[in-house]
């Protein structure tokens, strides 16, 4: 389409304004409840989010031919989904199926979590998709599972991407959505999003946690291993032992790290011994995840999370997910965070993007926001669906 009117429910920071923007769309309506993501919106696009869609009337929306919705997934009963087309009062979807039913929108794009299509047994997906039908959409047989690794971004990010048209005359018709040319996640470099340098102290790592990083690269040199498939528990090396209420896969680990203490022994005894036996490191930072396999040689190339499992590394293909973004992850190469305008081109905000001034709101923004370009493929290929 050339031309087109769409409104933004659940809107965030406007990740399908960005998208649709991009594909000729004019916002009409925006529907948002988080006072910092209004704030954004406005600087953004100049256009007022601030309505509780729960207290908006259906007719009070003005026309439009794309209904966009990152909607929360909650919960729908099993004992619901058993008597048909049970009622979803009571969730936000409900406010999404409410104003379809009125306006008969064209083109509808729903994005959510990737566990909606399991969540419940498979009966939120399946109580979804047969309340757009009754609605009189034609849908994709199943839900498409998409991520901005896929389309050369480096974020590993499957999420659920519900694409429909209103064709009541062929509702029982397949929507066909098909995606040519996706990458895998080793085709991604984190470095096509990165800069080179930031100069900005405040992202670079505290000589606390140089130190101990410094520590368990010098620890994966030292060992015989180069693939580790299992949690490294410092801990556990030596005389504290398997405790018996321990399930079975944590004793299994317990094991694993006494084999490898066992065949590393004198190495590691020397490690201990000048790192004071990591009595000042914390609990979390006596554990470290290798996660790299054996594609990288020292934890200062790849990308690193402070975590509450213990120190993870993974390879600079791809980072983890933003979405509720605590652990903020480090590159390695450069011994820092990576910056909120890196987040922003994660998630293919343009670099003219005007980010919330509160960084912790920043990055949550980001984390919560769907990814422009995921959104942008899946809905020109719902356009030329219809074709």
């Amino acid at each position: 389409m050339k031309e087109f009117k769409f409104i933004d429910l659940f809107a965030g920071i406007g990740g399908f304004h960005q998208a649709m923007r991009n594909l000729g769309g004019q916002c009409v309506f925006a529907s948002e409840i988080d006072p910092h993501c209004i704030r954004t919106y406005y600087d953004n696009y100049g256009m007022d989010a601030n309505h509780d869609i729960r207290k908006v009337a259906a007719e009070s929306i003005p026309a439009h031919d794309v209904l966009c919705a990152g909607f929360p997934c909650q919960s729908f009963s099993k004992a619901g989904y058993r008597k048909g087309m049970s009622d979803t009062r009571g969730t936000l979807f409900f406010e999404v199926e409410r104003i379809l039913r009125y306006h008969k929108t064209k083109y509808i794009i729903l994005e959510n979590v990737r566990n909606l299509v399991s969540h419940d047994g498979g009966n939120t997906w399946r109580t979804i998709h047969a309340h757009l039908k009754d609605l009189g959409y034609r849908l994709t047989p199943v839900p498409v599972i998409i991520s901005p690794h896929q389309f050369g971004i480096p974020q590993l990010r499957e999420r659920v991407v519900i694409l429909g048209i209103y064709d009541p005359q062929n509702v029982d018709a397949e929507l066909s959505v098909a995606f040519e040319g996706l990458k895998t996640k080793e085709e991604n470099s984190i470095y096509t999003v990165l800069d080179e340098n930031s100069n900005d102290a405040v992202y670079r790592i505290s000589s606390r946690e140089e130190y101990v990083l410094n520590a368990w690269d010098e620890f994966y040199a030292g060992i015989h291993e180069t693939v580790i498939g299992f949690p490294i528990w410092a801990e556990y090396f030596k005389d504290r032992e398997i405790e018996e209420n321990f399930p079975e896969w944590k004793k299994e680990f317990v094991r694993k790290n006494k084999a490898l203490y066992a065949l590393n022994r004198e190495f590691i005894d020397g490690w201990l011994e000048k790192y004071d036996n990591l009595s000042n490191f914390t609990p979390t930072q006596r554990k470290m995840e290798w996660q790299a396999g054996s594609s990288i040689r020292s934890l200062w190339e790849g990308v690193i999370q402070f975590r509450p499992s213990g120190i993870r590394v993974k390879t600079p293909t791809t980072f983890p997910s933003l979405v509720a973004i605590v652990q903020i992850p480090i590159i390695g190469k450069y011994r820092r965070r990576f910056t909120v305008r890196e987040a922003a081109r994660l998630q293919s905000f343009p670099e003219n993007f005007i980010p919330d001034p509160d960084e912790h709101q920043a990055y949550k923004q980001f984390g919560n926001a769907v990814n422009v370009r995921v959104i942008e493929h899946a809905a020109r290929k719902l356009f030329e669906a219809d074709k």
